[in-house]
Parts: C-alpha cells; structure tokens; sequence
C-alpha cells in the first residue's frame, strides 16, 4: 500500500487562499465562512477544524486599533466636522472586518491542522 505525499505547506498561504492544508488544491470553505465538510481533492475531512471565536477576535482587535488610529489621525491632522469622521469611520469599521474574518479564519484552521490542535478533553 502506498501512502500520498503531500508537500509541507504554509498555514498562511493555504489559510489566505481559503485552500486545504493538506494538499492546497480543494475549498476549505463551503460559504462565506462555513467550513466545508472536507477537501474535494484529497479527501481530507475537516472534522478537526474548530474555529471558534479566535478569527473574529484577531480581527476585532486590529480592526479597532486601525480604526480608531484612522479617526484619531484624521481629527488631529484636519480637525473637521462630525458627518466626515462618519463617513470615514463606518466604511472601515464595517468593510475591514468584512475582508479580512474569512483569511483569518482560513489561516487558523490551516494552522490548528498543521500543528494537530484538538480541543482539550479529559481523559478518563
């Protein structure tokens, strides 16, 4: 019986790409952040993969320090009226998020599987 040999990918490119992290051809995602039930190309169930709230807290993090950094920076900068910090602050507090949850979570769950991370059980 011979095994397939899949090269040793990166979590990051694989994750970004929303591809399988055994061998970076097939969808990991079903939707826009189901996970599918496994890979189409392998054959890799993706039963492992837990994604949890990691992805929407790394996103939520950043996206609150780059955009209070944007508001902050354009008050100092130009000091003006209220409705143009609006109009700056809603489109990057709602787009950002939108782009960037799905890579995050992608590069997660190829990470979880790279590193083999199972949620923790007791053993009995």
């Amino acid at each position: 019986m011979t095994d397939n040999y899949y090269a040793d990918l990166s979590p990051v490119s694989t994750g970004v790409a929303g591809k399988c992290p055994r061998c970076g051809r097939g969808r990991l995602f079903d939707g826009y952040l189901a996970v599918a039930k496994g890979c189409s190309s392998c054959g890799l169930s993706y039963e492992f993969a837990d994604g949890g709230d990691g992805a929407a807290w790394f996103v939520m993090l950043f996206v609150c320090v780059a955009g209070v950094g944007s508001i902050l920076g354009v008050e100092v900068a130009y000091s003006p009226s209220y409705w143009v910090h609006a109009l700056i602050a809603i489109p990057v507090l709602i787009i950002l998020p939108l782009l960037l949850l799905r890579p995050v979570k992608g590069v997660l769950l190829n990470q979880q599987w790279k590193t083999g991370a199972r949620e923790g059980r007791r053993q009995s």
